[in-house]
């Protein structure tokens, strides 16, 4: 087995990935270019039909622009005032398609990247007891490769033999390597990583059109097209707005025709000031940019190194109601520690400290390094040079239970209850019933004991648990506050999974959990009307993941587990299922606000325009001019202008995503009115007003 070679200039900082690396800047210049001649390319009406009310928007730039033709050949007084109404129309509907673009080229940029690491990958394919260089595209599940510093993984696989430093940038965007291994859940490797040290040989597990970069690209390109099921009703209401509010304004025209005539004064409003008002009546706003939030929140999604299969997954993580969480590496952190030593009467702290640190010097389980670990920490009792002494370690089997060390006519052990008792029996040695009083204590409360001997007299017990993970109990208090209820799944006996949940502040467990009771328990709380997600790696969970509405599969999980789940954790972090509900909400509360917003802020619009148009043949309506426009033609200009202007605003909101704070629904609800409901009222007033003094000033309108 090959040694991970570390200089000795390497700190933690180097090891340890750093979250956020793979953020770009929301107008990153080279995405920004790109964006701007996918706009134009997306002027092609049939993309434009796709989406309703920007096709209306089109529809009506076009109309437009062949008045300001006419209006030019005719010499008309109007040409300059249509022309800049198309102009505007024309802008209006590239800044929608510029917004779509730029959430788009976040991810395009990366499948580039990804496109190309994949067509120049070529493998060192072991065949017996030789080697052959192939094109990782001739790779089939089941070949065994090579993989040396400096080379890239060719496919996705599991490491077989080795250790290595793996640069996973390309496909995480983590800056900071990480160590992948034979053995133990760190042995799942990416094709398109880098080794950056050392060399591993890695078992393919996927054929061609199979791996993980090629579910990413065709997650990436394909991303721009899938709608989720809310999004889709949301483009059926604004639709329906739209075309309530193009059989409002058809219907004014003739009502206008017949007002002149009947008052004699005034004229009917023209075709171009028509589709002036209609354009600012309909959700245009939403409309430009929902789309934009949809992909923007994959694209989130992916920055928490996490492949959602569509955004329908990412939105179904934004209505959960039931979290459900393994309790071990999720809750607690994976493994037993030993958290305090409880000596026998006539028996130190430190006496028992020392002696358990002894027996478990040669140790290196986890258990045992945390022994050592709390001896240290707790009495300041420092690891020894126990080589001089001829001692005689002994170390931990399945038969025994135990181990320890014999040293200097010391004979230490450690282990469980019944060996270490029978140990001390067996010397000719006596067990207090003070013993088994601490011993049935901590097994009570869900502890493990672990009993320190040495030779015929016991000295007293290491109490290890599970320990919950540092601010678990504050996260679940978040979820608590977003109306989220959260279950703990765990293999243990009733009384450790209830010391352990009232611990770590979950809502409910569910111990000795087997498949078939997690997949019950998933279907009791849709049946209730419920939406769940869960988190699994392995096989037997694949049911659960599959069944679940979210389901969070680990990268180092089984192939079983992650074809079931419909999210891939690329860290393997079972926590991060927070942090995708929090995205997911995020999602459907910026889709909510700004929708909010667009239709709020139409209410303006309706004392510029209105008064512009009938102002001359019911001069009543002049009440209604509040903001002191200058002219029926720098009125319906201005609000044109600022439903333009106003979408190019919101990209970098839409693209970022509403600010989540965890509250109830009522709360959510109130603080989204006031914000973008009152917002999107008040906003356009001094907008408008603004832009039509401007046009004044340049005399322009």
């Amino acid at each position: 087995m090959p040694v991970l070679t570390v200089s000795p200039s390497d700190d933690v900082a180097s090891i340890v990935p750093r979250k956020g690396s793979r953020s770009r800047p929301i107008f990153d210049p080279p995405i920004v270019k790109r964006a701007v001649t996918d706009a134009l390319v997306k002027l092609n009406p049939r993309t434009m039909m796709k989406n309703p009310v920007m096709f209306v928007v089109e529809a009506g730039a076009v109309m437009t622009t062949i008045l300001t033709v006419r209006d030019l050949a005719s010499g008309a007084g109007v040409a300059g005032f249509t022309f800049q109404i198309s102009l505007w129309l024309w802008f209006t509907v590239l800044f929608a398609n510029f917004a779509e673009a730029m959430a788009e080229g976040r991810g395009k940029a990366q499948a580039d990247t990804l496109r190309k690491t994949k067509t120049e990958t070529s493998a060192r394919r072991v065949n017996g007891g030789r080697t052959e260089m192939v094109a990782a595209a001739l790779l089939r599940s089941g070949d065994t490769v090579m993989v040396q510093a400096g080379e890239t993984i060719p496919g996705d696989g599991d490491v077989i033999e080795g250790i290595a430093s793996v640069d996973e940038s390309a496909i995480t965007g983590e800056s900071a390597p990480v160590i992948r291994e034979s053995g133990g859940d760190r042995s799942a490797v990416t094709g398109g990583t880098k080794v950056l040290s050392d060399w591993i040989k890695v078992r393919i597990t996927s054929n061609p059109g199979e791996t993980f970069l090629d579910r990413m690209i065709a997650l990436v390109e394909g991303a721009q097209r899938q709608k989720t099921p809310n999004e889709i009703a949301l483009n059926i209401v604004i639709a329906g707005l739209t075309l309530v509010f193009l059989l409002a304004v058809v219907t004014l025209q003739p009502l206008a025709i017949y007002s002149v005539a009947s008052s004699g004064t005034g004229t009917a409003p023209t075709v171009t000031v028509l589709i002036s008002l209609l354009v600012c009546l309909i959700p245009t706003t939403i409309g430009g940019l929902l789309s934009a939030i949809g992909i923007a929140g994959m694209d989130r999604v992916m920055q928490h190194n996490v492949l959602a299969m569509s955004g329908k997954a990412v939105e179904a993580a934004g209505d959960v109601n039931t979290l459900l969480l393994d309790k071990t590496g999720t809750i607690t952190l994976g493994d037993r520690q030993a958290v305090e030593f409880l000596p026998l009467e006539g028996v130190s702290e430190q006496d028992l400290a020392d002696a358990a640190q002894l027996s478990s010097l040669a140790d290196e389980t986890p258990e045992g390094r945390s022994i050592v670990v709390l001896a240290k920490q707790k009495y300041n009792i420092r690891g020894r040079e126990v080589a001089e002494h001829e001692a005689h370690f002994i170390p931990f089997t399945a038969q025994t239970r135990m181990s320890g060390v014999d040293l200097d006519g010391r004979c230490i052990r450690k282990g469980a209850t019944d060996s270490v008792t029978e140990f001390v029996r067996e010397h000719g040695g006596q067990v207090p019933a003070q013993l088994t009083e601490i011993t049935d204590r901590i097994s009570r409360f869900g502890g493990t004991p672990l009993v320190v001997a040495d030779r015929d007299r016991a000295l007293g017990v290491v109490h290890l648990k599970d320990v919950v993970k540092g601010g678990m109990r504050e996260r679940f208090q978040q979820l608590r506050d977003m109306g989220i209820r959260t279950i703990m799944i765990t293999g243990d006996n009733p009384l450790t999974a209830a010391s352990i949940a009232a611990e770590a502040g979950v809502d409910d467990f569910l111990a000795q959990a087997t498949p078939k009771d997690k997949m019950d328990l998933i279907k009791k709380e849709q049946a209730g009307g419920r939406l769940v997600a869960m988190t699994g790696d392995g096989t037997n969970d694949a049911p659960a993941l599959a069944q679940a509405d979210v389901g969070l599969a680990m990268n180092t999980g089984t192939m079983a587990a992650k074809e079931a789940g419909n999210m891939v954790d690329l860290d393997s972090n079972p926590t991060k299922l927070i942090e995708v509900v929090a995205i997911g909400k995020q999602l459907l509360m910026t889709r909510g606000a700004l929708t909010t917003f667009s239709i709020a802020n139409d209410i303006a619009k309706y004392f510029a325009i209105l008064p512009a148009m009938f102002m001359a043949t019911y001069p009543a309506l002049a009440k209604l001019n509040i903001m002191g426009l200058h002219s029926a033609q720098s009125a319906v200009l201005a609000s044109v202008i600022f439903n333009a202007l106003i979408i190019i605003v919101l990209i970098p909101l839409a693209l970022r995503g509403v600010k989540y704070r965890p509250m109830s629904a009522a709360a959510l609800l109130r603080r989204n009115l006031l914000v973008y409901g009152v917002g999107g009222v008040i906003a356009p007033f001094p907008g408008i007003w603004l832009i039509d003094h401007l046009l004044g000033l340049l005399h322009l309108a």
